[in-house]
């Protein structure tokens, strides 16, 4: 792609906009000239001799890189690509809403621009809009979150690009000093956060998959967080126990003795042979079991599955949003699936079965309707399916403040064990933050030996927070 511009412009951003968006300008050449007439701003786009224009008002800097932003938008018209997301191509859609809210647009403001301006199809405007509302219930600058994340697996998905170890391979030899330096990790934190007066409203121990740990040792994590760590104004406790070939009723009976009040048992699909291909194995039965138990526990129960797994068709789909209606659940995370570098999935085939968007996507409503679940927080990948995106539902009352924060990069976040981020969130405006990360080694043996050391630099980074 050659670009030849009238004004100054970040030509990787186009790049990277095509080789995404409109693959087929990625040999051609550009030539863009940007002008101001009558308080609009005109950019005109011309490839192989043909040329086309959009016009769209001033908004004297309120969007940011409006020019960049409308070069992009008319590629999409000039080579006809009408995708229900249009240019919306960042993984956080809604924050593109709140900043034009924090901006004093209003809401019908909004979705005009959202509908002229980006070209984004009414229904997912009408989403975005549902779940910035839902959100902006929750959403709390005095707080931090802590996230805790377990590196081991019993298997590695292929779709999985998280910090995960199989805990049988040879990287399970270092399972017992993970553990071990966690335990210290733990304390150290907790020592830190109430020393500088840092409050924790949510609290989430990911991975990996952390049900893997032993029962020992999940009670003494527990016991650990329960110790060290202020819980006075934690809102939520949850805990991933996405596999239920990992729990056991004393798992889970150790969880809720400690606080853990949400837990994931994830099925991603009720087709068994998929689970297989994907490396995953499931017990319907076991399954079923764990569930009844938890749901006896009085834990709420989040469940997700995942839109677009291998060899998946519409009709498998289908079965597997039909199995759902059968568990009463306080959550639904429906993910569609993106492929990930780090993915065994994305090195091995990239290939994806035809599904049927408008059919799945009218059965997830009647899924969601029945169950009287709402929308109430969302996000997109690179290489995800052009309809889809991840979302999460929750029965009024049961949405996770967790997942909402994080999504949204509204607060700061603590990150403990192998892989974790720690991200100081600082606004810098009414409208723009500033966002810096520290990541934990997702491989156990060096996290084990270099925990003090990060343990320093991420106390650093949250002293940032007092300045």
């Amino acid at each position: 792609m050659i670009i030849n511009s009238n004004f100054q412009m970040n030509h990787r951003s186009i790049e990277e906009f095509a080789r995404v968006m409109v693959p087929e300008a990625l040999d051609k050449n550009l030539d863009i000239e940007i002008e101001r007439e009558n308080g609009d701003i005109v950019v005109r786009l011309e490839i192989d001799g043909r040329v086309e224009f959009f016009r769209y008002p001033d908004q004297n800097g309120k969007f940011e890189d409006q020019e960049i932003t409308m070069t992009k938008i008319l590629m999409l018209k000039f080579f006809g690509k009408k995708y229900s997301w249009g240019g919306l191509m960042g993984v956080r859609p809604t924050k593109v809403v709140r900043r034009l809210l924090a901006l004093g647009y209003g809401y019908e403001e909004i979705k005009k621009i959202m509908e002229e301006f980006l070209l984004v199809s009414r229904e997912k405007i009408e989403l975005l809009i549902e779940i910035v509302k839902k959100e902006l219930e929750f959403l709390d600058r005095k707080h931090i979150n802590l996230y805790i994340g377990i590196p081991f697996c019993p298997t590695k998905c292929k779709y999985c690009s998280f910090a995960s170890y199989e805990i049988g391979s040879g990287v399970g030899r270092y399972y017992n000093d993970f553990v071990k330096t966690l335990l210290d990790e733990i304390e150290l934190t907790g020592k830190f956060l109430r020393e500088e007066n840092f409050k924790i409203s949510s609290l989430y121990i990911g991975g990996g998959t952390p049900s893997t740990l032993i029962e020992k040792d999940l009670e003494d994590v527990l016991k650990a967080v329960n110790t060290h760590i202020d819980m006075s104004d934690v809102r939520e406790f949850t805990f991933e126990a996405g596999r239920e070939d990992t729990l056991t009723d004393e798992k889970l009976e150790i969880a809720k003795k400690y606080g853990v009040d949400r837990i994931s048992l994830n099925p991603q699909t009720f087709k068994v042979e998929t689970l297989r291909k994907v490396n995953r194995k499931f017990d319907r039965e076991n399954f079923e079991k764990y569930f009844k138990k938890a749901k006896e526990l009085g834990f709420i129960v989040n469940m997700d599955i995942i839109v677009g797994l291998p060899d998946e068709t519409t009709e498998d789909i289908l079965y597997t949003l039909g199995e759902l209606e059968k568990f009463d659940i306080e959550n639904l995370t429906i993910h569609t699936l993106a492929f990930k570098r780090a993915s065994n999935l994305f090195k091995e085939s990239q290939d994806r079965v035809e599904l049927d968007g408008k059919t799945i996507t009218e059965a997830i409503k009647r899924l969601v309707e029945k169950k009287d679940i709402h929308p109430y927080y969302m996000y997109r990948q690179k290489n995800i399916m052009e309809w889809g995106e991840n979302i999460g539902y929750s029965k009024l009352g049961c949405e996770s403040v967790f997942n909402i924060e994080m999504i949204e990069e509204n607060q700061s976040t603590m990150g403990l064990g192998g892989g974790a981020i720690t991200k100081i969130v600082i606004p810098e405006n009414e409208y723009r933050d500033y966002i810096e990360r520290y990541v934990n080694p997702k491989d156990p043996a060096l996290y084990i030996r270099e925990m003090s050391e990060r343990m320093e630099a991420k106390k650093d980074l949250f002293l940032k927070l007092k300045k």
